[in-house]
């Protein structure tokens, strides 16, 4: 009989051995992945900008989608020069899975001068590390790299004309000489910005900005050419102006039934939301809607365009006024106020469905129903200078159209909070509303802005 060698493995025995071999692989290779992946944070500088200046901003954006961040250090170099401008490390918050945050979000001031930096090129570096024990433990590793330029020298303004007065709903202009072109700047009124442009004769480096006089400003409480260049260094260069008051103009509006049965089923099909009586609705529009579409218009004023597109005084439909700029007006129903406005135009009727036309060369930027103003037609004409049509009964012009003076933009009517057919006439200086009757006038544009154009080049 044959003999039997006990020590030789059972087919059941091997195969027991050749799962747990297989586990402990497995076992292995999960724990590789888990502890040593080898995917690298992802790291960047967000909006730090090319430039920086006396007061800057650096930003850094960093994440991590597996073992989470372990250390971030900001570096910043010029020549044999380097400093560190932020460094932290993270504690381990597990051994399996993620041990660190996902990520690090930071915006810190920089200040190159008291970093001990001179004006010049600067190199900004920003090291990652993650938890992962891969590198020999070290963890997997980020180094991205910014070039700036550091600028902590402000723009020089050099003033050539501001304006001499100045009255609430008045327009007015400023003209500089800019010594750094890659600047934001223009005339700042009373915390309103009104931005500066080439004047447009050749010169390089002299600009004209036209600014206004909101209409119920009491005084002017400050006033300066501006300037921000694009490290961030900022110039102010204030002027006196003087303060001219002005006399308020009162009117008086009744309000009927039968304007509020003819008005009020114009504008709900605009606005559905208004509820209520024909009462309630008309003070809703004259409120909440006239905010809201002047609200529109001032947007529509935010990027005009560069070239000055008008040239001469702006023309004056024929007919009568029937309304003035600036109106303090009080809205009467069945003998009692219920509503006070200020018109910011002025209202002109000739006869029913007359032309209106383009009162100075410009750019169509609206033509459209807008609320109050019903249907309404807006030119740019450059430089911040904007003319306004509305309660039209025809529009015949698109945005984009190039117009010349006395084109035809439509026809007068009664659309939008127009009691009889008339033609109601704004002026805009960057979106503030301004007396038409100073741009009506040759004289008034001659002394305010041409002669000043005229004597800066000497």
């Amino acid at each position: 009989m044959a003999s039997i060698n006990r020590n030789r493995p059972t087919r059941s025995g091997r195969f027991l051995l050749t799962i747990l071999l297989i586990l402990i692989l497995i076992t292995i290779a999960g724990g590789y992945i888990l502890f040593f992946e080898s995917e690298k944070p992802d790291a960047g500088f967000g909006s730090t900008g090319e430039y920086v200046g006396q007061d800057s901003i650096v930003e850094y954006l960093v994440s991590d989608k597996k073992s989470g961040i372990r250390s971030i250090s900001l570096y910043a170099a010029q020549g044999e020069t380097q400093k560190v401008l932020h460094t932290v490390t993270f504690p381990r918050s597990s051994y399996k899975g993620q041990a660190g945050p996902l990520e690090d979000n930071k915006s810190l001031p920089f200040n190159g001068l008291k970093h001990g930096f001179k004006d010049g090129s600067l190199t900004l570096t920003l090291e990652v590390t993650d938890f992962s024990f891969n590198g020999w433990l070290k963890g997997n590793k980020t180094v991205v790299e910014k070039h700036v330029t550091i600028d902590t020298k402000p723009p020089r303004i050099q003033i050539i004309h501001d304006e001499k007065y100045i009255i609430p709903g008045g327009s007015g202009v400023a003209i500089y000489r800019l010594f750094e072109k890659d600047s934001r700047h223009g005339v700042a009124v009373n915390g309103h910005f009104n931005p500066g442009f080439l004047i447009g004769d050749g010169r390089d480096d002299t600009y004209i900005s036209f600014f206004a006089l909101p209409f119920d400003a009491d005084k002017i409480d400050s006033l300066a050419i501006t300037a921000v260049d694009r490290a961030g260094n900022s110039a102010n260069v204030p002027f006196s102006t003087v303060y001219k008051a002005d006399k308020k103009k009162k009117d008086r509006i009744n309000v009927s039934n039968s304007f509020l049965s003819k008005k009020i089923p114009e504008f709900q099909q605009y606005y559905p939301a208004m509820s209520g009586s024909p009462l309630d609705k008309y003070l809703y529009i004259n409120n909440t809607i006239r905010k809201q579409n002047n609200q529109e218009i001032s947007a529509l004023c935010k990027n005009p365009l560069d070239e000055r597109l008008w040239r001469g005084k702006f023309l004056r439909m024929a007919g009568s006024s029937r309304a003035g700029f600036a109106d303090y007006r009080t809205y009467f129903y069945d003998g009692k106020a219920v509503d006070n406005q200020v018109h910011l135009g002025m209202d002109i009727a000739s006869t029913r469905r007359a032309e209106v036309k383009a009162s100075n060369r410009g750019m169509v930027i609206f033509a459209d129903y807008l609320g109050i103003y019903g249907n309404m037609v807006m030119l740019d004409h450059g430089q911040g200078v904007f003319s306004l049509y509305s309660h039209l009964s025809k529009i015949n012009v698109t945005p984009g159209d190039k117009v010349d003076q006395k084109a035809v933009l439509g026809l007068t009517g009664t659309t939008g909070m127009a009691g009889g057919d008339h033609l109601h006439f704004s002026m805009l200086i960057n979106g503030i509303f301004v007396m038409p009757k100073e741009w009506w006038d040759q004289h008034w544009i001659d002394v305010t802005i041409e002669e000043p154009i005229t004597d800066s080049k000497f």
